[in-house]
């Protein structure tokens, strides 16, 4: 923080604010205090470059006060103070984020000083600027056709772990485009253009024949073969001849119905009546299923609870950010609680860290994907990654 900028504390305790201001002159920093939501807005200044605010206060209260921020632009840092449920902060902050406003943080009182210092500290330097979004990369649909006649469209792998044994029990089939100039290019660059061109059950087929074809490669020395999990489009599970497409694909690869996981995201569930039907009959042909990404769509409980799936998995931003976000972290527990509930597995995508592996295994998650782990990986780097994990992990 340079010396012309300035931390603007509003509270009307007045202990919290003597003790707010004292810290930070001691560590050199410039610093405003008020107990008046009046004199708040006249000590604004360009200067002001942190806000330290108590969201229950008589006059006015912390909520009006972001708001009034956000219609005047405040570029401010925003720290949020207050006694109450840490539930209500977190509401707080995602109001203030929606307003266009920055919180880098939140103390909830009594804090002791050594938080208040941390938040301080973190905050002597402006933040560091955002990296730009990467745009997506805009291919003409000539280029995207050319690729499925030149079968350019390949397949990582990445593993997926059981907490219990430490064993890798499936891999998660994930598409790329090999573009002969590009290189490898996403999904998120084409299969919206594939869907758009009415090409996906093409795509899916493909992709499907292709995994069948490979996973078998990573079968270990006991003859244990992986599970295979393959996204499936919405599309698909509006054809009726779905199910007995699949079987016949499986049978043509001597692919086990019983180990190949077909994931479909939660708000494929919308069209329910509809998917139905095709849920039950690959059930019957003992294909796993499961839900993909739960926790951000839009499926219903009553639904979940009749769609005959053996496997639910957490989407990753709730793992990324359970450790920070209290909501988040209810959600894991919740998602794990109410799948053990309704007898399905439950996998955890996105780890990265061991903090998080921990929690995880803490509150009975039975899988886990991620970095922590391996990165998607083509089939030939698949086969030497499981083979050196399957050397470290011998139980």
């Amino acid at each position: 923080m340079s010396s012309a900028e300035r931390i603007l504390v509003i509270d009307d305790d007045k202990v919290v604010v003597e003790i707010v201001s004292a810290l930070a002159k001691a560590m050199g920093l410039n610093c405003d205090v008020t107990r008046s939501p009046e004199s708040f807005f006249d000590l604004i200044t360009p200067e002001t470059s942190l806000i330290l605010l108590d969201l229950v206060m008589p006059e006015m209260d912390g909520i009006e006060i972001l708001r009034l921020l956000g219609e005047r632009q405040c570029k401010a840092r925003i720290v949020l103070m207050s006694g109450i449920n840490i539930r209500v902060i977190e509401t707080a902050k995602k109001l203030a984020q929606n307003l266009g406003l920055s919180v880098v943080g939140h103390l909830q009182k009594p804090f002791p000083l050594s938080q208040l210092k941390d938040i301080l500290g973190a905050n002597l330097v402006p933040e560091a600027p955002r990296a730009k979004e990467i745009p997506q990369i805009a291919i003409p649909d000539e280029q995207l056709l050319q690729a499925f006649e030149r079968n350019e469209f390949v397949i990582y792998y990445q593993p997926q772990i059981s907490m219990e044994t430490g064993r890798v029990t499936g891999v998660e089939a994930l598409s790329r485009w090999q573009h002969p100039e590009l290189g490898l290019v996403f999904p998120d660059n084409f299969i919206s253009r594939i869907e758009t061109l009415d090409l996906m059950d093409r795509f899916c087929w493909i992709t499907a024949e292709r995994a069948l074809n490979e996973v078998k490669q990573f079968v270990g020395p006991d003859g244990f073969l992986p599970r295979l999990a393959i996204n499936v489009s919405v599309s698909s599970l509006r054809d009726l001849k779905f199910p007995d497409i699949f079987m016949n694909l499986a049978k043509k690869y001597d692919f086990p119905s019983e180990r190949i996981v077909l994931e479909i995201t939660e708000s494929g569930l919308i069209e329910f009546s509809l998917a139905l039907d095709v849920l039950t009959r690959l059930r019957m042909r003992n294909f796993q299923l499961s839900i993909d990404d739960f926790g951000t769509g839009y499926s219903m409980m009553k639904q979940l609870q009749n769609v005959p799936a053996i496997e639910l998995k957490i989407d990753k931003t709730f793992v990324m950010n359970m450790h920070a976000n209290h909501s988040d972290l209810v959600m894991v527990e919740k998602i794990i609680e109410m799948g053990h509930e309704l007898d399905m597995e439950v996998i955890a995508e996105g780890v990265e860290t061991e903090d998080q592996y921990n929690a995880l295994r803490l509150r009975g998650c039975d899988g886990v994907q991620g970095y922590l782990f391996s990165r998607a990986l083509p089939p030939a780097e698949m086969v030497r990654w499981i083979d050196t994990y399957r050397a470290q992990h011998v139980r």
